[in-house]
């Protein structure tokens, strides 16, 4: 398979356990989802009531002090987390955000992050590009022909008026 010739990067492995975890909660995951931005998140979940999370994974202190972003993507869900594996400083992480302690084989909600919820044009929005996105990627397993979908999220956020 692809993962025995390209081994997961380790924030890869976080987001491949926080996935994993998340669905035993009866949550669908997409990884590496476009914002309408343009900022790209690590993780998306969609709950079974509907809800939205959005999950950062970092693996190290310095992958945590280089993001710059993540407030960007408070706008975009009703929860956020950050996925960490039991050694990270918790310390460092804000205390609003929620915190998920993670492996490359499952996770554990440990903190819930603070209840926004979304408007509703902005919940229709992302949840339809959660589910845009997650079907041309099923689409894309079985036509491997077609383009990347990523490319496709890049493509419309770029041509969105400012």
């Amino acid at each position: 398979m692809l993962e025995a010739a390209l081994p997961l990067l380790p924030g890869q492995r976080l987001a491949r356990g926080v996935a994993r975890g998340l669905r035993d909660l009866g949550f669908a995951c997409v990884d590496e989802l476009v914002l309408a931005t343009g900022l790209r998140v690590d993780l998306m979940a969609l709950g079974p009531k509907g809800e939205l999370w959005i999950i950062e994974c970092k693996s190290s202190r310095a992958d945590f002090r280089s993001d710059r972003k993540w407030q960007g993507y408070l706008d975009y869900c009703d929860r956020y987390f950050w996925a960490v594996d039991s050694a990270f400083p918790q310390e460092l992480l804000p205390a609003e955000t929620g915190l998920i302690f993670a492996d490359a084989y499952g996770a554990e909600v440990m903190r819930m992050g603070s209840l926004t919820p979304l408007a509703g044009a902005r919940r229709k929005a992302v949840t339809q590009r959660f589910a845009r996105v997650a079907a041309l990627r099923l689409q894309g397993l079985r036509d491997p022909g077609l383009p990347d979908p990523g490319a496709l999220d890049l493509a419309a956020a770029a041509a969105k008026p400012a």
